[in-house]
């Protein structure tokens, strides 16, 4: 699973998911995509889970490029600890995704089995998710 090997700190402030994607949300290496319409915290397992799904329906034909990267440390206190003696310890590692982000790129297939794929892969992530192709109008602004 996806994990940095160095961070500058150990344990960051949770933050917030205001606004849409200002980086990150047009299409850059392959030819079709899976965009994600809602805010949240992906998990370095779901990636892992829908890189697989992809990969082995496309049966590791084509290119994949993964456009999202874990480098949040979610820490969790011990279960049935009293309040207070700090924050907890890091247990996971979750990539800070907007609206409007591209999660996914796929190249080298034909447009059906990377929509298959995209649809098969949206179904191990926690939001919604778009299917979107290369120079090809999607308006963003609605959502």
């Amino acid at each position: 699973m996806l994990s940095p090997k160095k961070t500058k700190f150990r344990k960051p402030h949770r933050g917030r998911m205001k606004g849409l994607a200002s980086k990150g949300n047009k299409i850059a290496f392959g030819q079709y995509a899976l965009q994600t319409l809602e805010p949240v915290w992906l998990t370095s397992r779901q990636i892992e889970a829908t890189r697989r799904t992809i990969t082995r329906y496309v049966k590791r034909g084509g290119k994949l490029w993964i456009r999202v990267f874990p480098d949040k440390a979610i820490t969790a206190r011990p279960t049935e600890t009293r309040m207070g003696s700090g924050k907890g310890a890091p247990e996971y590692w979750v990539a800070v995704v907007k609206p409007g982000h591209i999660l996914f790129e796929i190249t080298g297939v034909t447009k059906q089995a990377a929509q298959q794929a995209m649809k098969l892969a949206s179904y191990k992530l926690p939001v919604k998710t778009k299917f979107i192709i290369k120079n090809e109008k999607h308006d963003f602004t609605k959502y």
